[in-house]
C-alpha cells in the first residue's frame, strides 16, 4: 500500500473506529457519526478517542506479523506451507511478502492515529492535566510502534502530524538513533503522565511505560557504529534497570502462580498483564484475534473450519531449549498426550494425539464457543501480550549482568528465580548472558519476542548472533519424536534428514527491506537519513 493511502486511510478512520466509554471500554458498539467538530469535549470524549489504539490500528501487525516475524524469524515456528511464517524463518523476505507489507502500513496507521489524537486533544478546553494523561497514553503507543520499526528497518520517517505527510510523502528518512530518541522522549513522557492505576481494565499506567522503557534501554544501551564492539553503554544499562525497578519496587502488578493461566480468555488483564491488545469478544473484523485459526492443529478445537495450524509447529531447535521439568513447553506448545482440561470441555476435555513427531502451537489456543461465549469463528478473544512482568524481571536481570560475563547479584537472582520456580525448575545461583536469553527465548515463547532479542544482541555482538542463527541450521530438516513426559526430542536416526534453500545468513538480515509499494511511491526511503529537530524539552526527572 502507497504511503499516501495508508496516510488518508487513517484520517478516514481517525473518528468512525472511535469507542464510547464504558466500564469495559472496548465491548461496545462504534459511533459513526462523530466529527473532529463535536469531539474532544470531555475526558469521555478522550477515552472514547483513545480505546482503538489498543486493537484496531494494530490488526494487521496481530494477524500474522506478530508470530511470523517475533518467533519464525528467530526460529521458534517452522512453517513450511505459511507464506506468513516460511519468509521470516527462511530469511527470504522481500519487499513484495504481505504480512511485511501490511505489518509497515500497522505500525503507521498506529503511529498516525495516535498524532490525530494528540493533536485533537491539544486543540481542546479540557483540563490541562486530564489532557497530559490522555496524551500520555497516544504517545505510549506511537513511542511503541516506533520502537518496532527502529529493531525492523533502522532508519524510518519520524511523523508527528499526518497532514504534513499528506501534502508530501516525498521525504527522506531519519536515522535510527533519532527514532530511538523519539521513542524515548514519548515513553518518558508517558511514564510521567499517565496514572498509577488503569482507569479501566486494560488500559496502561505509568509503570506500563517505565516497563517498556527498560526494553527500550536496554535495547539502544548496545547501538554504535560498531555492532562488533562486544559493549554496552553503562548509562542506558543503569537507565534500564532503573525503569525495571520502579515497576517491581512500586507498580502495582504481580506474577500469577501457574503460567497456563496467563493465556486463558478468562484471565485477560490479569496482575501480570503490562500492556496487552483488547480484542472484542464477537467482534467486527478487524477488532477481533485471529491468531488461533492459524494455530489450532484440528476442528475438534475450534468447533468450525478455522482451524489451519497443523503444520504450524515448534522448531526442533526450540526443542531442545526447554529444561525436562519446565512446565512452560505444554503451556506453548501441544505434544502427544497432552491433556488441556479447557479445551473440549463437553467431552471431557482435550488430548493432543496428532503426531508424535511435531508439536503443534498451544498458546493462543483456547477451544471454541462452547468451552467460552466469548469464543467465535476466527476470533479466540484473548489478549495479545505486548509487554508483561516477567519481561521487566528479565530486562531488570540482563542490565544487571551488563558488560559483564557473569553475575551473581542477589536481586537479579531472585527474579529469574521466581520464573524458574514458576516453571517447576531449580534456582540458579549465577547468571550468564546465555542463561538469561535461554529464559527469555522459553519465557516469551510465541509472544513475538525472540527475534527482537536478537536484533539488540546484534547492535554490539553482531557476528555472534550470525554464528548462532549459522548453528540453527535452519535449512536441514531434522526428523524427530518427541517425549512429552521429560520434553525431550530425540532425532529420530530412521527418517533421513532432507534440506531446505534459505537465504544468506549474514549482517542484512537484522533489517528487513522497505515494502516495495513504498519505495515506488516515496524513492528517499533509500536516500540518506536526515537528522531529526527535537522541539521539545527532553524529561529529566523520572527517577
Amino acid at each position: 500500500m502507497k504511503t499516501k493511502y495508508i496516510i488518508y486511510t487513517v484520517l478516514l478512520m481517525a473518528f468512525p473506529i472511535i469507542w464510547t466509554g464504558c466500564s469495559d471500554f472496548l465491548e461496545v458498539q462504534p459511533q459513526d457519526q462523530i466529527t473532529s467538530e463535536n469531539f474532544y469535549q470531555s475526558e469521555e470524549d478522550f477515552k472514547a478517542a483513545t480505546a482503538p489504539l489498543y486493537n484496531k490500528v494494530w490488526f494487521e501487525f496481530n494477524d500474522k506479523f506478530y508470530y511470523g516475524l517475533g518467533d519464525g524469524r528467530s526460529y521458534n515456528l517452522y512453517a513450511p506451507y505459511s507464506d506468513y511464517v516460511y519468509p521470516f524463518s527462511d530469511l527470504t523476505e522481500t519487499g513484495l511478502t504481505g504480512p511485511l507489507v501490511s505489518a509497515w502500513q500497522s505500525f503507521y496507521n498506529v503511529i498516525q492515529q495516535s498524532n490525530k489524537v494528540i493533536i485533537g486533544i491539544k486543540g481542546s478546553n479540557v483540563d490541562a492535566d486530564i489532557q497530559k494523561q490522555y496524551i500520555a497514553e497516544a504517545r505510549f503507543m506511537r513511542g511503541t510502534a516506533y520502537w518496532y520499526m527502529a529493531s525492523l528497518w533502522g532508519d524510518v520517517i519520524i511523523s508527528e502530524d499526518p497532514g504534513t505527510l499528506v501534502n508530501n510523502p516525498i521525504v527522506n528518512t531519519n536515522p535510527i538513533t533519532d527514532v530511538y530518541e523519539f521513542v524515548m522522549r514519548d515513553l518518558e513522557y508517558a511514564a510521567k503522565y499517565l496514572p498509577e492505576q488503569a482507569a479501566q481494565g486494560g488500559r496502561v499506567t505509568k509503570y506500563s511505560a517505565f516497563g517498556m522503557l527498560s526494553r527500550i534501554y536496554l535495547s539502544y544501551s548496545g547501538l554504535s557504529e560498531d555492532p562488533n564492539s562486544g559493549i554496552r553503554n553503562q548509562e542506558y544499562l543503569d537507565l534500564a534497570k532503573k525503569a525495571a525497578e520502579m515497576v517491581m519496587d512500586k507498580g502495582p502488578y504481580e506474577l500469577m502462580d501457574d503460567y497456563a493461566d496467563l493465556f486463558m480468555i478468562e484471565n485477560n488483564n490479569n496482575s501480570e498483564s503490562m500492556f496487552a491488545l483488547q480484542w472484542v469478544p464477537n467482534g467486527d473484523y478487524g477488532v477481533t484475534n485471529t491468531q488461533q485459526a492459524y494455530f489450532a492443529a484440528g476442528s475438534e478445537i475450534t468447533g468450525d473450519d478455522a482451524a489451519w495450524g497443523y503444520w504450524t509447529r515448534a522448531s526442533y531447535d526450540v526443542l531442545k531449549e526447554y529444561e525436562s521439568a519446565d512446565a512452560r513447553r505444554k503451556a506453548t506448545w501441544m505434544g502427544y498426550g497432552d491433556f488441556y482440561p479447557e479445551i473440549s470441555k463437553a467431552n471431557g476435555g482435550y488430548t493432543y494425539e496428532k503426531s508424535h513427531e511435531a508439536l503443534n502451537v498451544k498458546k493462543g489456543v483456547v477451544g471454541s464457543t462452547k468451552d467460552n461465549p466469548k469464543i467465535s469463528k476466527q476470533n479466540s478473544a484473548l489478549n495479545t501480550n505486548m509487554l508483561r512482568l516477567a519481561e521487566v524481571y528479565l530486562n531488570y536481570t540482563e542490565a544487571v549482568l551488563g558488560n559483564t560475563a557473569s553475575t551473581s547479584d542477589a536481586t537479579a537472582l531472585l527474579y529469574i528465580n521466581k520464573l524458574r520456580s514458576r516453571a517447576g525448575l531449580e534456582d540458579k545461583s549465577s547468571l550468564t548472558y546465555e542463561d538469561i536469553i535461554h529464559e527469555r527465548r522459553v519465557e516469551l515463547c510465541m509472544e513475538g519476542q525472540y527475534w527482537y532479542d536478537l536484533v539488540r544482541r546484534s547492535y554490539y555482538q553482531q557476528q555472534e548472533v550470525v554464528n548462532y542463527i549459522t548453528s540453527q541450521d535452519r535449512g536441514t530438516i531434522v526428523p524427530f519424536t518427541y517425549d512429552t513426559a521429560i520434553n525431550t526430542a530425540t532425532e529420530d536416526e530412521t527418517r533421513t534428514r532432507s534440506s531446505r534453500s534459505i537465504g544468506n545468513v549474514d549482517e542484512t538480515i537484522f533489517l528487513l527491506p522497505y515494502p516495495e509499494s513504498e519505495v515506488v511511491q516515496n524513492p528517499l526511503l533509500k536516500a540518506s537519513p536526515v537528522s531529526y529537530e527535537f522541539t521539545e524539552e527532553k524529561i529529566t526527572d523520572l527517577f
